[in-house]
């Protein structure tokens, strides 16, 4: 059975559009809260809270490897971060959240 050219192109570009798809950023937006003893301390937990939620070892590993920035994620693009603060737990608490695309 011989297939018409049409056919195959066809079946090659649908499997170049299916490529592109399963390519296509995968994003989710997670929060977190933390508490410490000064505001820095406090949004570090919260960090690493959005992190965890996100992937232990896919977002919150690799980004305490990397020195812990908040508002980092190596391997994701960070965008949309909302932090808020106030006097609470072990002297500040915050939220943060954040939409992180892989």
């Amino acid at each position: 059975m011989r297939l018409s050219k049409a056919v195959v192109v066809a079946g090659v570009v649908a499997m170049a559009s299916m490529s592109g798809a399963a390519q296509a950023a995968t994003c989710v937006v997670k929060a977190g809260l933390g508490t410490g003893g000064t505001k820095d301390a406090a949004m570090f937990q919260a960090w690493e809270a959005v992190l965890q939620a996100t992937s232990w070892s896919e977002a919150w590993g690799p980004w305490m490897s990397s020195g812990g920035k908040v508002g980092t994620a190596p391997g994701y693009k960070v965008s949309g971060v909302k932090n808020k603060c106030k006097a609470g737990g072990l002297g500040q608490e915050c939220t943060m959240q954040a939409k992180l695309c892989k």
